[in-house]
């Protein structure tokens, strides 16, 4: 699955190409990508075109793209809706896009030959340089696209990453918490209800109603950069050592972000086809069987071990991330 670094390298790329532009028509090639929109693919499309894409806007790993009604399907939105002031910049719905296990956002010339796996396709109003089409493509048909109502946030803050942060977000999106790069994320409202927990350190950064955004892989990765190991009883955890491990998360998550996320194979891409490469610089995740890059800096000899975990793997070192005596998780 992409995780926060990879779904923020798409929204970055949208944002640039979509924002301000109006969409002219849709082709839902394969209803089964639409299928979480309840009133069909024909509701679907009739609903997006003729409306103007105002923002593109992350929470953790959701993804939304808020919308204005332009009646004639070319009048301009006021300027309001853009810079974030007056009721225009009020948008009541949103296109939810959702990338499962292989979903693309691909921008694209109409010139380009149609992928195998595409979904569904929207045409855009023109823009100088700007490609005319925004296209879903997903191999494995987990993820999708729906229209989704917009609500308040419940603490009054924006709803999400964006460049025109507005206190709205997707209902689908409203259980989850703030991610460790959101602003206005309370590290102490964090700390208190990660301590009111009797359960490992790992599976509560994988709780997306704690802390949204993590996921596995970054999860292990943090957790080697904070030298902590993921069965680590929350109710043990000092104020210091879960500052360093979101500060941790914090910046492998950065660093990924600059590398333009994590690829492991064509399937995790950017908006303009390119995957990314963070994988190179992975300390932990996926290294079973080889040294440990601290230790072998310190002259200590190290190999990195997997166990399964909630279905999955962990990845640590058992020298400098030692398991828990008390580690039940």
């Amino acid at each position: 699955m992409p995780e926060l670094p990879e779904v923020e390298v798409v929204r970055r790329g949208l944002v640039s190409w979509v924002r301000g532009r109006i969409i002219t028509s849709v082709d839902v090639v394969d209803p089964r990508s639409v299928r979480r929109h309840a009133l069909g693919p024909e509701d679907f499309a009739g609903n997006l075109e003729g409306a103007r894409v105002l923002d593109v806007v992350r929470r953790g790993k959701f993804l939304w793209l808020p919308l204005a009604d332009t009646p004639d399907g070319a009048a301009a939105v006021s300027g309001d809706a853009v810079s974030g002031d007056g009721p225009a910049a009020r948008p009541a719905v949103a296109l939810m896009a959702h990338l499962g296990m292989s979903g693309q956002l691909l921008m694209q010339d109409a010139g380009v030959p149609d992928e195998k796996h595409l979904k569904v396709r929207l045409r855009l109003s023109p823009a100088e340089g700007m490609p005319e089409q925004l296209r879903f493509v997903d191999q494995r048909i987990f993820g999708g696209l729906f229209l989704t109502s917009l609500i308040a946030t419940s603490d009054g803050g924006p709803g999400g990453l964006a460049e025109t942060p507005l206190p709205l977000i997707a209902e689908e999106a409203s259980h989850i918490a703030r991610d460790p790069l959101d602003p206005y994320f309370s590290f102490d409202e964090f700390y208190r209800r990660l301590r009111a927990r009797k359960t490992g350190l790992k599976r509560a950064l994988l709780d997306q109603g704690l802390v949204s955004g993590i996921g596995n892989i970054y999860a292990d990765e943090a957790l080697w950069k904070a030298q902590l190991h993921y069965a680590r009883p929350t109710d043990t955890l000092r104020r210091a050592d879960a500052e360093r491990v979101l500060d941790a998360a914090r910046e492998v998550m950065t660093d990924a972000l600059a590398a333009g996320g994590t690829s492991f194979d064509s399937l995790y891409v950017n908006v303009n086809g390119a995957s990314g490469y963070f994988d190179r610089s992975l300390n932990a995740y996926g290294r079973v069987g080889q040294e440990c890059r601290r230790c072998a800096a310190a002259g200590l000899v190290s190999i990195l071990k997997r166990d399964q975990f909630m279905n999955r793997s962990s990845y640590t070192c058992p020298v400098c991330q030692p398991r828990p005596r008390n580690g039940r998780w």
